[in-house]
């Protein structure tokens, strides 16, 4: 089991390797909401969301032989430019398989940090059977998106960052697809601020955490259609799901339209770019999802990787 020790192993790996992210206010948020809210935005992390923590984290521990070797993953996109960006730094190679229908934004990126990428079809092939196929053929070390320790500590940096900048928080609200970040960020709030409360935030169509975490078994999802392409995963993994289960106090969804309306706001009076997964945190809040009136709160705003030619027509349309 991880434990806020591997968290804060993570963090002194990731000094001045990793950025430390600013947390940022709005007034008219705070009066829109009814509550102070603190937004700790890893759109500005290296390659531009959190997921680079864990990979740092995770490939970095990796000894001489296995660096050699080289590394595999799977991903739609932010853990793809993560390893492939953490395998350049630290002198490695990466194989990233990734969906055909993937943003190309992100594939361009992961290209450009030197992975090679394998494409499938997300509706015919599973994307774990095919990365442990490859990485049989050719001995490389897999780096999974979330269910993987070092991953998971690495990713709870970013809630540790925000406790150690604003103090003790009311209510912390964590985005979630394969539950990485809202695992790693719920350690954290545990020992930094105790009596706060975790919610994670996933989206109405890819629900299988939030089914999974009110009846103590584990759901699954397929290939669901949401904006949200960084929550489209099946199901929460082996370790994330009894870490959420055992640190997380409530599970909420929103709708696509709702995740809109939340980047509207974003886009336009905050002058953030944040993707639609990246948002599902505030959204929570912004829907009225989580009671947040006259609290402190923290968000974890995820990622800004956004599809630059497929979000502002939907953002225009709101």
């Amino acid at each position: 089991m991880v434990t806020y020790a591997d968290v804060e192993s993570a963090a002194e790996r990731l000094e001045g390797v990793a950025n430390r992210t600013p947390v940022l206010r709005s007034r008219t948020l705070d009066e829109r909401l009814g509550a102070r809210v603190f937004l700790k935005c890893e759109s500005f992390q290296r390659m531009g969301a959190f997921k680079f923590r864990g990979a740092y984290n995770a490939i970095s521990r990796l000894g001489a032989e296995e660096l050699r070797r080289g590394v595999i993953t799977y991903s739609s996109g932010n853990h793809a430019q993560a390893v492939a960006l953490a395998s350049r730094l630290l002198g490695t190679t990466a194989t990233v398989v990734m969906p055909a229908d993937a943003p190309a934004a992100k594939k361009r990126a992961t290209e450009g940090y030197g992975a090679r990428i394998v494409g499938y079809d997300p509706a015919a092939q599973s994307r774990e059977e095919l990365a442990r196929r490859l990485q049989a053929d050719r001995g490389q070390v897999l780096i999974p998106p979330f269910d993987h320790p070092h991953v998971i500590a690495g990713q709870g940096t970013a809630a540790g960052e925000l406790f150690e900048e604003v103090g003790t928080l009311d209510l912390l609200l964590v985005p979630c697809g394969g539950g990485g970040l809202l695992s790693g960020c719920a350690l954290a709030a545990r020992r930094l601020s105790a009596r706060c409360r975790v919610v994670g935030v996933e989206p109405e169509l890819g629900d299988d955490a939030t089914r999974s975490f009110r009846t103590g078994t584990l759901q699954t999802v397929h290939n669901p259609r949401t904006i949200a392409d960084g929550a489209r995963t099946p199901s929460l993994g082996q370790i994330t799901f009894p870490l959420i289960r055992a640190n997380v106090d409530d599970m909420v969804t929103v709708s696509d339209d709702q995740l809109l309306d939340t980047l509207r706001f974003l886009w336009e009076r905050m002058k953030l770019v944040v993707e639609p997964t990246g948002a599902l945190g505030l959204a929570g809040a912004w829907a009225g999802k989580a009671d947040v009136a006259g609290k402190r709160v923290g968000v974890i705003v995820s990622g800004g990787n956004a599809d630059l030619e497929a979000l502002p027509p939907l953002l225009a349309g709101r």
